[in-house]
């Protein structure tokens, strides 16, 4: 295994040994992984995907490991991508795709970043990774590293979600709550760091998650046959998703695989919590942070991104765009998902759905493009999303 040909600085095009442990650029950027795209492009070809492992890990040459037996792995990726035709219908749309990431293990996208992080972390010889979270991807992570046997420090604000906190309990996490936002747990997190040398997996502050993201892109450009859709929308929060299929098509495009226009990036987030919507529609290359951040879908409310410039980087190159929804469009869209589809959806995935309706109704998006809205987790995890006033029989009553 292995094509890594360095870790490379988007800001100032610094680059660092991949054989060592780094977290951010010397000027304070994230660091992402460089690949030897022309070695790649000769020794890999499409075919050989066939009759590969049905995970993200069938896509190994594009990922940071270098031994096979590092790969800490549940069976993540490869997740479908479902033809939504009756929601498509109702929305006005005549070919839109759900894929769906609630049917990864941990029942979210966390576990692609995870996997990999993990991964190698493992390969590295790190012992405890720390990391604050909105919730998922502390249970994702806290799952990954029980199973690697490493130990894992957890904060997370008190109103998450009460399944991601028992996921990173059950696993054995040392679990914290803080009375704020992801912001706060990440300046608590950066205190341990600096106390206890732990290795810092917050969000872009460690190259390999995103690698782990990417393969979303990886697939579904596999999935549509080489063809790639007209637009793809996400939501977006610390917007590793967004900034990793992006990479994984330029990638793509870069040894011959896929040829023609890429996708428009959208980006998703809540009208509550819209930095990088903000900023877009201010044409600037990075955010402000965003006070008062408030909505129903915890895993977007992130008031100020890391890799934010990366985020408005792969809309603008991609002709994309940004947009915010309520939290009412959240809710309604998760009913509507599921009255058309039989899909229980995360709400970030109902932002995207709700983000891809108003954008249908501006005419930035056609009847007649193929769109693919990313759901990034399963319904499942947000029981309380749905509320119960149900009628009561008697044991002997008839409906």
């Amino acid at each position: 295994m292995g094509f890594v040909r360095c870790l490379e600085c988007p800001k100032c095009h610094s680059t660092y040994s991949a054989t060592e442990i780094h977290n951010l650029c010397q000027c304070g950027s994230p660091l992402l992984v460089r690949y030897e795209m022309e070695r790649l492009g000769k020794e890999v070809k499409k075919e050989d995907l066939k009759g590969r492992r049905a995970d993200l890990w069938r896509y190994w040459e594009f990922l940071p490991l270098e031994r096979e037996e590092n790969i800490i792995s549940l069976g993540e990726g490869f997740t479908p991508i479902f033809a939504a035709n009756n929601l498509g219908r109702e929305l006005g749309f005549k070919q839109l795709y759900i894929k769906d990431e609630g049917l990864n293990p941990t029942g979210t996208f966390k576990a692609r970043g995870a996997a990999v992080g993990v991964s190698r972390a493992k390969e590295l010889g790190i012992k405890t990774i720390a990391m604050p979270t909105a919730g998922n991807a502390g249970g994702a992570w806290s799952s990954y590293g029980a199973k690697a046997g490493m130990e894992m420090i957890i904060v997370m604000p008190v109103d998450a979600p009460d399944l991601a906190k028992k996921e990173c309990v059950v696993s054995g996490a040392r679990t914290y709550l803080v009375k704020g936002l992801i912001s706060d747990a990440g300046k608590i997190i950066a205190q341990g760091v600096k106390k206890y040398d732990w290795f810092d997996a917050s969000t872009l502050k460690e190259p390999y998650r995103i690698e782990g993201k990417k393969t979303m892109g990886l697939e579904i450009a596999e999935q549509f046959n080489w063809e790639l859709p007209d637009a793809v929308l996400y939501p977006t929060g610390g917007g590793v998703g967004i900034i990793g299929i992006w990479k994984a098509l330029q990638e793509l495009q870069a040894i011959g695989w896929i040829k023609g226009p890429l996708p428009k990036m959208i980006s998703v987030q809540a009208e509550g919590c819209s930095p990088i919507v903000k900023a877009f529609q201010e044409g600037k290359k990075e955010s402000e942070f965003f006070h008062g951040a408030q909505t129903i879908a915890g895993g977007i409310r992130v008031p100020k991104a890391l890799g934010d410039f990366l985020v408005l980087e792969a809309v603008y190159e991609s002709g994309g765009t940004a947009v915010s929804v309520s939290d009412d469009e959240i809710l309604a869209a998760v009913k509507l998902v599921a009255r058309t589809e039989g899909m229980f959806i995360c709400p970030e995935g109902a932002a995207a759905v709700a983000g891809a309706q108003q954008l249908l109704a501006s005419g930035f998006l056609k009847p007649d493009e193929k769109v693919v809205v990313l759901n990034t987790g399963s319904g499942l995890k947000y029981p309380e999303m749905v509320e119960l006033d149900l009628p009561v029989l008697e044991k002997e009553a008839e409906i």
